[in-house]
C-alpha cells in the first residue's frame, strides 16, 4: 500500500478535489479504516471524518471544488510585469532619495502608476507571488578601504603563517600519568602520598 501514498508537492484546487474523491471512492468501498484512508492519501484523519460527514449528508458533489470567492487581484499580469521594470530602473528612477526599496516605496509607487492602494504590510504576498524576493543590501563600514583588503592576504597573512617546528610538532598532554588504582588523581578524602 506504500506506493500509492498520496504526496504532491504542491496541490493546486483539481487535486484537492480529487484526493477528496478518492477517499470517498475508498470510504465507500468500507475495507480501509479512517486512519489508513487519512494515511493513503496524506491527509489528518479529522479530515477524513470531515469528509464523511460530508459523502453522508450530500454525496460525493459535497466534495468537489468550490470556486475561490477571494477578491481578485487588483493587478493584473501586465500590471505586475510593468512593476517589475519600475523596480529594476531603481528606488532614484521612481523619485526616491536612496536605491532602498521598500514596501512602503513599492506601496507608493503602485498607488501613484497603477491607482491601486495596497498598504505596506500585506504587499509582501502579493510581491511573493508574482515571483519578487526580498534583497538586503550589503552593509560595509564607510572606512572600507578595497586597495588595502586586496593587498592583505599577500603581504600579511604570509607573514602571520608559520610552519610548525620540530619541538612543536610533538604532542603534550597536560593530565598526570595513571597509578596503580588506574587514576591519575588522588581521591577526595585519602592521602595522595
Amino acid at each position: 500500500m506504500e506506493d500509492n501514498v498520496w504526496r504532491p508537492t504542491h496541490l493546486t484546487s483539481e487535486q484537492m478535489e480529487e484526493r477528496r474523491l478518492v477517499a470517498a471512492t475508498l470510504l465507500r468501498q468500507g475495507r480501509l479504516s479512517q486512519a489508513d484512508i487519512a494515511r493513503h492519501v496524506g491527509v489528518s484523519r479529522a479530515s477524513v471524518c470531515r469528509w464523511a460527514a460530508t459523502l453522508a449528508q450530500e454525496g460525493p458533489r459535497g466534495l468537489a471544488a468550490r470556486p475561490n470567492l477571494g477578491p481578485p487581484s487588483r493587478l493584473d499580469e501586465k500590471a505586475w510585469a510593468r512593476l517589475g521594470r519600475l523596480l529594476d530602473r531603481g528606488a532614484v528612477a521612481a523619485g526616491f532619495a536612496t536605491e532602498r526599496w521598500t514596501l512602503g516605496r513599492i506601496a507608493a509607487v503602485i498607488e501613484r502608476e497603477f491607482g491601486v492602494h495596497y498598504h505596506p504590510r500585506y504587499l509582501e504576498r502579493p510581491l511573493k507571488a508574482h515571483g519578487f524576493s526580498v534583497q538586503r543590501p550589503a552593509t560595509r563600514a564607510r572606512e572600507r578601504d578595497e586597495l588595502v583588503i586586496a593587498v592583505w592576504p599577500k603581504r600579511d597573512w604570509v607573514a602571520l603563517k608559520k610552519r610548525p617546528s620540530a619541538s612543536t610538532a610533538r604532542f603534550f598532554s597536560g593530565t598526570r600519568p595513571a597509578t596503580a588504582s588506574g587514576s591519575g588523581r588522588a581521591r577526595p578524602g585519602r592521602d595522595a602520598g
